[in-house]
């Protein structure tokens, strides 16, 4: 059954973590859809400008969504810890403190999002033939962020306990919602960008109520009181800080890439629209190796509650090998297929747009196994509640990026260097992963559980 709970710490290992894995594989490319979808309607049905709004407000968007994916995903390894641990009372007070904590952050967010619209549009050096359309849609856009803390929280909480089905199933349901009715405001009621916004907040609400109602309903490890609030500080210091570390490493990830979407524009809105669809193509790519380190990282914490230090060992040897053929498999089909891939987004008559995102393609595309290895790392690390080396190794990653980005764009191949620059910056995050796996990682699995 897709809602059926998981206990990572018994049985097999290869079998259970790809059951468990798929539905977070699958659940998050549909997420990825969301804007996706946006971008395929507004690029074919308003142009290629309209595209270029979106697609830098996908940038924008996802680092503000990342500060409570992170939050939550923190959060989700203590509930995963006291799972294992089978300690289901201090699960619901952990539960009662996060729930507060980050939604109170996703409410200031929201505001603090709204009032500096400008300022930050300012700062991402939006060009003048774009600015219309992304003020637009991002006026709309920013009204959804409660939602998508809602349905990521509940989501982080399910995976916990093993349960990847149920954030699979509303995430689909919101996703067929939103196409559904991106087609009809964008081409039925012609509203332009904002419809395309209004279509993805109305189906991100859809997925954050429903799956906070079946949570709530069906499982009774995920129902908390106000007086699950009061625990004592220790309980909300542990949350905290394994919390505001995932946030930061997650949303210090997307602010490198918000920095290359800034020298990105500097290129125009042909190259911002390229961007645009490589960036959606590239979500989607490896979405799926980010999702099983996700997934591995719920299997690594689960079995350290457990103290199942043997099992850890044996789980990162399989994991690391079903990585290496995924990334392999991805990677071919997306450097055979570019043009096919970026015509999905831009009109085939805009040769010149699909030949600059092909480029992109091609050059990242060729190295999915290196972000596949990064984000095991991560998820390693995080389990093991050393957040702050994921966040050190994303500091690596995404600010050797940005200097790269910025250097090589300067020289006479323009924006080819800011697509070498994105593999360089993860291949050197993976050595120094794995040279903090061998100094750290590998005596807390050997000697702490």
């Amino acid at each position: 059954m897709l809602n059926a709970k998981r206990d990572l710490t018994e049985g097999g290992i290869i079998a259970p973590l790809l059951s468990f894995a798929l539905p977070l594989m699958l659940g998050n490319m549909l997420q990825t859809l969301y804007n996706a979808a946006d971008s395929i309607i507004v690029g074919r049905f308003i142009g290629p400008e309209a595209l270029a709004a979106v697609g830098s407000a996908y940038s924008l968007m996802n680092f503000l969504t990342s500060l409570m994916i992170g939050l939550s995903m923190g959060s989700g390894i203590v509930f995963s810890y006291l799972y294992g641990e089978k300690n289901y009372d201090r699960l619901k007070h952990a539960l009662g403190l996060s729930f507060t904590a980050i939604g109170a952050v996703s409410l200031v967010l929201t505001v603090l999002a709204i009032i500096l619209q400008d300022q930050i549009m300012y700062l991402m050096q939006v060009p003048e033939d774009v600015y219309g359309d992304m003020h637009e849609y991002l006026r709309v856009i920013f009204l959804g962020l409660p939602a998508l803390f809602i349905y990521n929280f509940y989501a982080a909480a399910e995976r916990s306990i093993g349960n990847s089905g149920t954030p699979l199933i509303f995430m689909a349901l919101s996703a067929v919602m939103n196409i559904i009715l991106d087609l009809y405001f964008v081409i039925s009621l012609e509203l332009g960008v904002w419809g395309a916004a209004a279509a993805t907040i109305i189906s991100q609400y859809a997925a954050g109520i429903g799956i906070a109602v079946v949570a709530i309903r069906n499982e009774k490890l995920l129902r908390f009181g106000k007086d699950d609030i009061k625990e004592g500080k220790s309980l909300f210091s542990e949350l905290m800080s394994l919390s505001v570390l995932t946030s930061l490493q997650q949303s210090i990830m997307n602010l490198g890439i918000l920095c290359v979407q800034g020298i990105v524009n500097g290129f125009g809105s042909g190259v911002m629209a390229a961007f645009a669809a490589g960036v959606k193509i590239d979500s989607i790519a490896y979405m799926p190796l980010q999702e099983f380190g996700n997934a591995f990282s719920t299997f690594v914490s689960q079995n350290a509650g457990a103290g199942k230090g043997g099992r850890i060992r044996k789980g990162m040897r399989i994991a690391f090998l079903l990585v290496t053929v995924f990334g392999l498999l991805i990677s071919l089909l997306v450097f055979i297929f570019p043009h096919a891939l970026i015509s999905i987004f831009i009109d085939k008559a805009d040769t010149e747009i699909i030949g600059i995102g092909a480029d992109y393609l091609r050059i990242e595309g060729a190295f999915y196994i290196l972000i596949g290895y990064l984000f095991l790392f991560y998820g390693i690390f995080r389990a093991l509640k050393t957040p702050s080396i994921s966040l050190v190794l994303t500091i690596i990653s995404l600010g050797l990026r940005v200097i790269l980005a910025y250097i090589l764009s300067k020289l006479p191949i323009g924006e080819i260097g800011i697509w070498m620059s994105i593999p360089i910056g993860w291949l050197l995050a993976d050595a120094a992963g794995y040279i903090f796996y061998l100094l750290i990682g590998k005596k807390k699995v050997n000697s702490e559980l």
